[in-house]
């Protein structure tokens, strides 16, 4: 059905060609691609997030290549690589928040919802745009911080004998090399979801922390007999056994303890979705 509008210089009618298509999923997650890509702050956190995963583990291989007398039956090479996850969960958090809570900040959530009304629509495409940038850069990291600290490790040896370096062929090795960049787009998850709830960065980043890190310090404080039934249902302390090749038997699975860690971030996220659909911009 075409639309009439009258000139306002001749009062003639002219017919405008009916609208076409509908702003759907694929076009907001373009959006949202371009927002991304256009944001300054993005590459320099990704930036900061190679150098610093690659440049600790790297730091954290050459210690263990150094001192070998530190090294055990149950020294784990993959691991040891990729310690450097420990300190960049840090970054892909504040990514995480970043992600959502600028627009808040800057007020350009509300041209978003101009542009795209449906809420539900414009949350998935910005958590599926979020998910696929911090997945794909946490394997990048992940598989080159394993690269680096085993070409570091390699052709040095423990006390015992037995070769520090590992290769991906070995048991548990490529999942845990996996899971390391499974584990950080956790991680940015989490805070992603925290940050549609709190609206704030400072806020989400330090709930974020939390959850992560004094939650698990806190614990420490508990009766010992507390801790042992505690401490492995710690979001960071769960998500970490993902990456070991040789987790603590004390502690959950590697996809147990992964599937935790993703329980923390999937009820950030519903319930930051539920409070996106109900409040005001």
């Amino acid at each position: 059905m075409s639309t009439v509008t009258a000139a306002p210089a001749t009062g003639s009618r002219v017919a405008l060609p009916p609208a076409r298509g509908r702003s759907g999923l694929a076009g907001a997650i373009r959006s949202e691609l371009t927002k991304i890509r256009s944001t300054r702050s993005t590459y320099w956190t990704l930036l900061a997030l190679v150098i610093v995963t690659v440049g600790l583990g790297a730091l954290v291989s050459f210690g263990a290549a150094q001192h070998p007398g530190d090294t055990g039956p149950g020294f784990d090479a993959t691991q040891r690589s990729l310690g450097g996850l420990y300190l960049s969960q840090l970054i892909i958090v504040v990514l995480g928040a970043l992600t959502i809570t600028s627009e808040y900040s800057t007020g350009m959530i509300r041209t978003s919802l101009t542009a795209q009304p449906r809420r539900g629509t414009l949350f998935a495409a910005k958590a599926i745009v979020f998910c696929a940038v911090s997945l794909a850069t946490g394997l990048v990291v992940s598989f080159l911080s394993f690269f680096v600290g085993q070409a570091i490790m390699s052709g040095h040896h423990s006390l015992a004998g037995f070769p520090l370096s590992v290769s991906l062929g070995d048991p548990n090795v490529l999942r845990a090399v996996i899971g390391g960049g499974l584990f950080l787009a956790a991680c940015g998850m989490l805070s992603f979801g925290l940050g549609m709830m709190l609206r704030h960065t400072a806020g989400a980043i330090t709930a974020a922390i939390g959850l992560l890190f004094v939650l698990s310090v806190l614990v420490n404080f508990l009766p010992q007999s507390w801790q042992d039934h505690i401490d492995k249902w710690m979001p960071a302390i769960a998500g970490t056994q993902i990456w070991a090749t040789k987790p603590d038997p004390s502690f959950l699975g590697p996809w147990t303890g992964f599937a935790v860690l993703c329980g923390y971030a999937a009820a950030a996220m519903i319930a930051g979705w539920i409070l996106f659909q109900r409040r005001d911009a």
